[in-house]
């Protein structure tokens, strides 16, 4: 065993596997939260993971003739990538594990794709006239297929995830099982590519038996289907945690709604007590002189706001909005309600409190932000027609709003923590078999809700 041949070995073996694998590897690792000096820390990651490269090339040159070999060289690879890796992301080891073994799984399914492309032309002997220029024609083939692959994965489900990727999102019993299959996959490939090659004549992959060839062809179609499996399962597993999550969130929600409109009905109720005992001390003190009129006047005109009694003919939404009045006299907001709340009975109270709370809060937030104060307005309306129920609520706001699944994407800084918000209204409005639309025009949201009209559940 000479250096050069190591040389070679860490040429075509180490590196192209590294840097295959650190594509696919920043793709999904790209956003988790990052530690401090996180570009140098990178940097000397890449460093250290290549330089630990040329040893493993050795040893790959001396072993990876054997079955043990060549596992444990990928094996050991993959280890030492996923520690360099969590050292440069402020995730729990076990986030950063996940990432990368998806990012293994989908470089492995790149090069099972690969290898079924090429062993088809090599049956039908299409690389034959490639003559001298074998070696560089067979590169272009081999990362222009990887290319596609990656833009494939990519849209197709690495950004669909990469932002749920969050340590308290993850099913760890779905997660083992995928890993288990990884390894599973991981083995068969390396039996597969260490046995066929064997059974090669002239060049690696070409088959002068056609069993041979079913037989590798079968072998590449199983394990790029395992590599799906491992992928799509990983995925339900984000989905489904994601979901739970939202269900948790909307419980929680649905208890806070309940308990703040036992508060605010309370508080409310106090308000208009006070207000009125206020009245009427201010008319006897008129009554004995002690007050002028017009002194008496603009008492009672600054306190008239606070005895408020809205009736929109449902009890808790005429605490909801009468406590919403109050933020929108503070924050110069014009809040314009016409509401028919008789029609919203069907409604348990959790549910109607936690729907019209956020619907509301969600617009109060929009418009506090716009400095033009003629243009703080927020339109509420619920309306019976037809054999449907119309909730419609408009607002300004300031900025552009992005829609991901038909729905607002949050403009805080932290989507993972926030946005729940709207997804919450979605399923509140779906359980009563309702539809939740939005859209943006002339600068204005809009907000749309219809029920079938019914008796309460």
């Amino acid at each position: 065993m000479t250096f050069t041949q190591i040389l070679h070995m860490y040429g075509i073996i180490i590196v192209e596997f590294l840097f295959e694998y650190s594509v696919f590897a920043v793709l999904f690792l790209h956003k988790l939260n990052r530690r401090n000096k996180f570009v140098l820390r990178a940097v000397l990651g890449f460093v250290a993971v290549f330089a630990i490269g040329l040893p493993v090339a050795w040893f790959y040159t001396a072993f990876g003739g054997t079955l043990w070999g060549r596992i444990l060289v990928y094996t050991f690879l993959f280890a030492v990538f996923t520690v360099f890796a969590w050292l440069c992301f402020e995730e729990s080891y076990f986030t950063v594990l996940f990432c990368c073994g998806m990012a293994y799984a989908a470089q492995n399914l790149a090069y099972k794709v690969y290898l079924i492309v090429w062993t088809f032309g090599e049956k039908l002997r299409l690389y034959d006239g490639w003559g001298a220029n074998f070696d560089l024609y067979y590169r272009l083939m081999y990362y222009t297929i990887f290319a596609v692959c990656v833009a494939a994965f990519w849209f197709l489900f690495i950004r669909r995830i990469t932002s749920k990727l969050q340590d308290k999102e993850l099913n760890y019993k779905m997660i083992l099982l995928t890993f288990f299959i990884l390894g599973i996959t991981i083995f068969l490939c390396s039996v597969e590519d260490l046995y066929f090659a064997k059974l090669c004549v002239e060049r690696e992959n070409r088959f002068d038996n056609d069993v041979y060839y079913v037989l590798r062809q079968t072998g590449n179609a199983f394990s790029a289907v395992c590599c799906v499996i491992v992928i799509l399962l990983a995925s339900k597993s984000i989905v489904e945690s994601r979901l739970l999550k939202e269900v948790e969130y909307l419980k929680y929600a649905i208890r806070q709604g309940e308990r703040q409109y036992r508060i605010s009905k309370d508080s409310i109720e106090l308000i208009n007590i006070k207000c009125h005992d206020i009245k009427y001390k201010l008319d006897a003190l008129m009554a004995q002189g002690d007050m002028g009129a017009d002194a008496v006047k603009a008492l009672r005109d600054s306190i008239s706001f606070y005895d408020l009694k809205k009736d929109t003919g449902n009890q808790l939404l005429n605490v909801l909005i009468t406590e919403k009045g109050f933020y929108c006299e503070q924050n110069e907001i014009n809040f314009s309600c016409m509401i028919d709340g008789e029609k919203l009975e069907f409604m348990e109270a959790g549910d109607l409190y936690c729907l019209f709370g956020n619907l509301i809060d969600n617009a109060l937030e929009a418009v506090k932000e716009i400095e033009d104060k003629a243009r703080r307005i927020v339109n509420l309306s619920v309306k019976a027609k037809g054999g449907f129920i119309l909730v419609q609520e408009e607002n300004y706001f300031n900025g552009v709003r992005e829609f991901e699944d038909g729905l607002p994407i949050t403009t805080k800084k932290d989507k993972n923590s926030h946005g729940f918000g709207m997804r919450s209204l979605r399923m509140i409005v779906k359980k009563y078999g309702g539809e939740l639309t939005t859209f943006v025009s002339d600068n204005i949201f809009h907000l749309n809700i219809i029920f079938s009209r019914r008796e309460k559940l």
